[in-house]
């Protein structure tokens, strides 16, 4: 017997170009929001702003606080070609990085970069990732003064264009909550929140818990299996400690709804859950924790701590699309995005949000 939901066939759709999102809407809490009701299976349309009404006193908002580094670069080869390098790990404190990089360059080749930078390719890897070394340190400081942010290639930001909207997108794909640099992209179902709203859910008794899961390749990596359960994800840093732990066992202890914003808060979470959860009456709650998880959520995984997502509309067979997929049910999934594309929602990193209940 085939399991449909294991094949990644059954998670493609096809999209309208022209609802991919460019831009965020000038107002974050302006952007819509497409609400699943998974137990009456009804759908609903709202403004993101509206989402205040669906939570209770008690209840707890987890958001990953990760912060983008703008880890884009562009260089020049020796003949004045032009390469661009993409940091893959761009918190690392030593000469050798992890990359992408386009064109092919190969071993032994260099690229040069303002300031005197320039780096040596040293080696490749099985995964498509390059190995480059750069001639002197400070890395980190040098991509705070000249990378772009690391948007998704479906967003248009080639040669010029990048870099005339850089300062645009350093603000807008960024939470307004982001804390802890280490991400290559930004947890996007965060973005529409904005400081009023956050204050707002406060004011209604609604607790905020954080945690950091440093968004890596992995998370939007091809999968090229077509049986789901052959694919494995890449290793993602993430860590929670001790007083957001309290806030989340508090909300399970009393029954309350576990609001996760975004995929990368739930894999953290589910992840922690697995690995140092433990049951009491009947309920399972967990630690704080500091590690990395490969975890990949799809059709048939069984949620242990949250049962609320806060999330956006996805590519067609993502591992995003997959784990919401897993949380409403993919014929669920696939329903509202076919409405969703009636409806001309904005689709993808920049696009529009949903909320599943």
């Amino acid at each position: 017997m085939i399991d449909n939901d294991n094949l990644l066939s059954n998670y493609n759709y096809e999209i309208p170009k022209e609802l991919i999102a460019q831009k965020p809407v000038e107002n974050r809490q302006d952007s819509r929001l497409f609400v699943i009701d998974r137990k009456i299976q009804e759908f609903y349309h709202k403004k993101f702003s509206n989402i205040i009404e669906y939570f209770s006193t008690g209840d707890c908002l987890i958001i990953n606080n990760t912060k983008v580094v703008p880890s884009r670069l562009f260089g020049k080869r020796v003949s004045g070609g032009k390469v661009e390098i993409m940091f893959l790990d761009p918190c690392q404190k030593n000469e050798e990085y992890k990359v992408l990089i386009k064109p092919f360059i190969g071993i032994g080749g260099k690229v040069y970069f303002e300031d005197d930078y320039e780096c040596e390719i040293i080696s490749k890897t099985e995964l498509g990732e390059t190995i480059v070394k750069f001639n002197k340190p400070g890395i980190f400081k040098f991509l705070q003064k000249y990378g772009i942010m690391p948007l998704p290639p479906y967003i248009n930001r080639k040669g010029i264009l990048a870099q005339e909207l850089s300062d645009f997108d350093r603000q807008r794909y960024q939470t307004v909550y982001a804390k802890t640099l280490g991400a290559i992209a930004a947890p996007t179902a965060g973005l529409h929140f904005t400081e009023n709203i956050l204050q707002t859910l406060k004011e209604k008794g609604v607790h905020v818990a954080a945690l950091t899961l440093h968004v890596g390749w992995g998370t939007f990596k091809s999968i090229t299996a077509e049986k789901l359960n052959n694919h494995s994800m890449l290793p993602e840093k993430f860590a929670i400690d001790k007083t957001n732990v309290e806030i989340i066992n508090s909300a399970i202890q009393n029954n309350k709804r576990i609001v996760a914003v975004g995929t990368t808060s739930v894999r953290a979470i589910e992840s922690i859950a697995d690995r140092v959860g433990f049951l009491r009456s009947g309920k399972i709650f967990i630690k704080e924790y500091f590690g990395e998880t490969s975890i990949f959520i799809y059709p048939s995984y069984k949620f242990k701590i949250i049962n609320t997502l806060i999330t956006n509309l996805h590519l067609p067979k993502s591992t995003p699309l997959m784990m919401a997929s897993a949380f409403s049910s993919r014929k669920t999934m696939l329903k509202a995005y076919k409405e969703a594309i009636q409806e001309k929602y904005r689709f993808f990193s920049y696009g529009d949000s949903m909320l599943i209940l």
